[in-house]
């Protein structure tokens, strides 16, 4: 019994170190894929981060327990230049949706958020639902 403790403590800290990840990409041009834009975006274990701007910059921050559902969209143009655009769906009141847009390895990334918010969501004990609209439902 104390060996399988051990075991999962193992089994823990391994995909803990896992998880310990960042990925930090640039939006870029849709034309060959050039990142000569001023968007960056950072992703890691508790947060993503969208930073916009040169003069005037503005940071946009979700912890990734508020992310609900992931999305991957690329069109014929990304694909062609190895892009795509990462849709996050969040429970985050001022940004709901957050896009990642025209960045590479967007399918690691899309991956990515979508296990880390889970681990996020079990280790702070929160329960994501969903808003479907039951006041249209009569009770009999």
């Amino acid at each position: 019994m104390e060996e399988n403790r051990e075991d999962m403590r193992d089994i823990e800290e391994n995909e803990e170190k896992e998880d310990a990840r960042e990925y930090v990409e640039r939006k870029r041009w849709l034309f060959f894929g050039l990142p000569f834009t001023f968007t960056k975006y950072t992703v890691n274990e508790r947060v993503i981060t969208i930073n916009a701007g040169l003069l005037n910059t503005t940071e946009n921050d979700c912890y990734l327990y508020k992310v609900q559902d992931v999305e991957l969209k690329t069109s014929l143009a990304e694909r062609m230049f190895g892009l795509g655009t990462v849709a996050c769906y969040t429970g985050d009141n001022t940004h709901p949706q957050l896009y990642l847009e025209h960045i590479k390895h967007a399918k690691e990334v899309k991956d990515y958020i979508l296990h880390a918010s889970e681990v996020a969501r079990r280790k702070r004990r929160t329960l994501n639902t969903l808003n479907i609209d039951a006041d249209d439902i009569d009770i009999d």
